[in-house]
């Protein structure tokens, strides 16, 4: 099924991911942080973690925005993608697998000095994962590169909360997102993300953002409370939409006096990497292809969104695999 007038610009960094399956006592040996983190490092310290794992590897595209953009693709909405590149093998398996999906390519920026950014996502038995990346290119990119033509002919922004890490790069894409004007939707990322941010976090949310995608962690983190639902009362009115994720608890979604608690489809997770990712755009896909604002659609959206999530979680990293995805566009 195929929405012409609709049209949604990712906007992040580009990553290839490296997933592999190791054992608790790897990363207590090996991995310096907290199990279950981000960090940012140097492509020297992927490649010694590398040098310590002998097991099978796979090799996917990922990233924050860019997962919801390809999934959003795979659901048949029109797509492009805002980030930066380099001019490397592992660019052009980004660019060809994302071309193949369906995408456009043509808001892709490249580097001719740094290669293409890298996630190795380290899997431990209970499915969590452990991501150290490397940006490289995807950190270069600046906002002289980026124009209003990258916006035409778009409806929709969806952009990760990582982005946050260049603050001109980000309030440049809001600006002009908004001048045309596009729908805005915004993923905190992560709770150090929000930590970090909190000087200006609140004015882009009230300005820019129509929709915000949190978890636990970053809503309490925003509001302050341990009630990961106070959220809805700081932001107030400040959004359209705020999507609570609560992972095995669900989600919690509220748009204006409309609000929904939406359980979690429970399944033998094999890795959660870019579940909420996934889950961002099973709710996109509904909310935005829909000509009504109900309690009704919140569940809709919420419950096709936990659908998705959780055929994400039952393999290696965020891409759903091809088998079911006979299943989802039959339930479309």
């Amino acid at each position: 099924m195929h929405y012409p007038e609709v049209k949604v610009l990712g906007c992040g960094s580009p990553i290839v991911d490296i997933l592999v399956n190791v054992e608790d006592e790897f990363v207590k040996e090996n991995v310096q942080g907290d199990k279950g983190g981000m960090e940012l490092v140097d492509i020297s310290v992927i490649n010694n973690l590398l040098g310590k794992i002998n097991k099978e590897k796979s090799i996917v595209p990922g990233g924050a925005a860019a997962n919801t953009i390809m999934t959003l693709t795979k659901l048949g909405l029109k797509t492009g993608f805002l980030g930066k590149l380099g001019k490397d093998k592992q660019g052009e398996f980004y660019k060809e697998s994302y071309i193949k999906a369906g995408g456009d390519e043509k808001c892709f920026k490249y580097s001719d000095v740094l290669n293409t950014a890298t996630c190795l996502s380290i899997v431990t038995p209970d499915s969590e994962r452990t991501m150290r990346t490397f940006l490289g290119a995807a950190a270069t990119i600046v906002p002289e590169e980026i124009s209003a033509e990258d916006f035409k002919g778009y409806t929709h922004l969806n952009i990760e909360g990582y982005m946050l890490h260049n603050r001109a790069v980000i309030t440049k894409v809001l600006e002009l997102a908004k001048r045309i004007p596009l729908k805005v939707a915004l993923d905190l990322g992560s709770f150090e993300i929000v930590r970090d941010n909190m000087d200006i976090l609140p004015e882009l949310l009230k300005n820019y953002v129509d929709i915000v995608f949190c978890n636990d962690d970053e809503s309490r983190q925003y509001s302050n409370s341990d009630d990961p639902e106070k959220i809805f009362d700081v932001l107030g009115d400040d959004c359209e939409v705020i999507a609570l994720k609560l992972g095995k608890k669900g989600s919690v979604i509220k748009a204006g006096e409309n609000k929904a608690r939406i359980p979690a489809k429970i399944v033998d997770a094999v890795d959660t990497t870019g579940a909420g990712d996934v889950w961002q755009a099973g709710f996109l896909y509904k909310y935005i292809t829909s000509k009504e604002l109900s309690g009704k659609l919140l569940e809709k959206a919420g419950g096709f969104a936990s659908m998705l999530s959780a055929e994400a979680v039952q393999v290696m990293g965020a891409s759903i695999p091809e088998r079911s995805w006979k299943y989802i566009k039959n339930r479309i």
